[in-house]
């Protein structure tokens, strides 16, 4: 398949597979015929790649997952899995401490009509 094609197997744009590529994460094939020719393992890997991101790995990490692909190094990645795990865990405490403190000046604001609207005063950089 062309890069194209490649592309929208992957669900990105064209610019991003060789972004990939030139970050070591996608080979470039040798051009036959002055194009590039991609296969379903190349499309595999484009997906992989697009799933540990929406994981929440970075290039790096997805990277050094590839490379343990190849190896016999469970550990490792479980290491990193336990790694993003963890970090996921920080920033859903986040967003629930967000979403609670949003929930509390959307009440504030329904209960009364007087005065500045809670939510708008709470976004205030000057107040």
């Amino acid at each position: 398949m062309t890069i194209a094609r490649l592309a929208q197997a992957g669900g990105v744009g064209v610019e991003t597979v060789r972004y990939y590529q030139r970050r070591g994460l996608l080979r470039t094939p040798e051009r036959a015929g002055g194009i590039r020719r991609y296969g379903e393992e190349d499309a595999r890997r484009l997906r992989f790649i697009r799933a540990a991101q929406a994981g929440g790995f970075t290039l790096e990490e997805i990277r050094e997952l590839i490379a343990l692909d190849a190896s016999t190094d469970r550990a490792r990645a479980q290491a990193l899995a336990r790694d993003r795990i963890a970090a996921l865990d920080v920033k859903i405490a986040e967003l629930t401490e967000a979403r609670a403190a949003l929930a509390r000046l959307e009440r504030e604001c329904a209960a009364s009509g007087e005065g500045p609207c809670p939510i708008v005063a709470a976004f205030d950089i000057e107040g």
